[in-house]
């Protein structure tokens, strides 16, 4: 069967998966992905990796095609994605609604779960956030970085004992099973992340990985976005 390469930030992996059955019975194709903080992934492209699509932050395609590394006119928004905090599945559900409330949280936490704070989009922010309310050197002890939301998310699923909380992008909390969404973060430190897919100039299957794209992007998915946290711009 032939494949197609999906090169993506971590926020998209769990709609492709759920997409991925139905595009092999439509169109005949695989899809193989790598997903990771978004940094990361687009440092994969420019080494060379195969890819057929790249789903990045807008910025971060429209940049890329500056560079001629992204078919003109094929970018199409997935939507924007907040940055929500996260607790164990059974665990009472705190209030996350305001900067003071995130605090008490936090300083009570036992482990703090997020992604790099260097190359991932939420660890980036994240660690701002830290910096913002002042505690980021009181908790330095507690804080578990990962290479991306999604394995920090299943870090935090599969860890043992109480007063665990994680922070990344919503879609990567809704669909990892054994964590629930708290809130996003207080309005002050919101992050809303536009995500957007497009056809690399390096696919041997353009026409595919447009219409892998449109299925992506289209409104036969538009509920299955919603419900994973996309957002319309």
């Amino acid at each position: 069967m032939k494949t197609l390469h999906i090169i993506s930030g971590g926020a998209a992996q769990g709609l492709v998966r759920q997409l991925e059955e139905s595009f092999r019975a439509s169109h005949g194709y695989a899809v193989e992905g790598s997903f990771g903080a978004v940094g990361l992934m687009r440092e994969r492209l420019l080494a060379g990796d195969p890819c057929d699509v790249m789903v990045l932050t807008g910025e971060q395609i429209s940049g890329l095609a500056s560079q001629g590394q992204i078919v003109a006119r094929s970018a199409r928004a997935l939507g924007r994605v907040k940055t929500g905090v996260a607790v164990k599945a059974g665990a009472p559900l705190p209030s996350v609604k305001t900067p003071k409330e995130l605090e008490a949280l936090l300083r009570q936490a036992q482990g703090i779960y997020f992604p790099d704070p260097l190359k991932a989009t939420a660890g980036i922010h994240f660690m701002k956030v830290l910096r913002m309310l002042g505690i980021d050197e009181h908790l330095s002890h507690n804080l578990r970085t990962f290479p991306n939301g999604a394995t920090a998310m299943r870090e935090l699923a599969a860890a043992s004992g109480e007063g665990l909380v994680g922070c990344t992008q919503v879609t990567e909390i809704l669909y990892t099973p054994g964590v629930q969404l708290a809130g996003v973060l207080p309005a002050k430190f919101e992050l809303a992340t536009m995500y957007t897919a497009a056809v690399s100039t390096r696919s041997r299957q353009p026409e595919a990985a447009a219409a892998l794209i449109e299925l992506m992007a289209g409104e036969a998915s538009r509920a299955l976005r919603e419900a994973g946290g996309f957002e319309e711009a």
